[in-house]
């Protein structure tokens, strides 16, 4: 039993980026309203930030996003707890290995607490999320046998994207 999220989980080359990085915002405007969570005007522009690229970034390349539109740069601290925010409710994810984030590309489930898997691609940095109901329930039966409690399964696995798997094969 596989859901959806496994099917494809990089963006396809050349994808209309405006759609997806709007579609990651009304997803969250309208999962804030839901919740009665404020998506401040700094909360918005740090997501939209994440948003603009597949592949994570810093806290530091946040704030250098938003000085490109020619104002002030916002406070380390001001990202950070605009992250933070975020993060609370499932609006992005951090990457642990790369100290980085990334938008969050799906809706999550209520209570859903299966392990999410970044898929990171070593070449172009680009970041998949994928879940799968077979991952999620061998993970359990794993945890189960060792006697373990995962507090927060996140998987992130390092590879190759199929875009540039293909473009490698072209160039040679």
């Amino acid at each position: 039993m596989t859901d959806d999220r496994a099917a494809i989980p990089f963006a396809e080359p050349g994808h209309d980026h405006r759609a997806c990085s709007g579609a990651v915002l009304k997803r969250a405007e309208a999962l804030c309203a839901a919740r009665g969570a404020r998506l401040t005007d700094i909360r918005r522009k740090v997501l939209a930030a994440l948003a603009a690229d597949h592949a994570p970034a810093g806290a530091y390349d946040v704030i250098e996003r938003l000085a490109e539109d020619g104002g002030r740069p916002p406070a380390p601290i001001t990202v950070y707890r605009a992250l933070d925010f975020l993060l609370a409710h499932g609006l992005a994810h951090r990457i642990e290995s790369r100290n980085a984030y990334v938008a969050c590309s799906h809706e999550h489930g209520e209570g859903e607490e299966g392990p999410t898997v970044f898929l990171i691609c070593e070449r172009c940095g680009a970041v998949g999320e994928a879940a799968t109901a077979d991952f999620a329930e061998a993970l359990e039966a794993l945890a189960r046998a060792s006697g373990f409690r995962p507090r927060s399964p996140v998987i992130e696995v390092s590879g190759e994207c199929a875009h540039c798997r293909n473009a490698m094969r072209e160039a040679s």
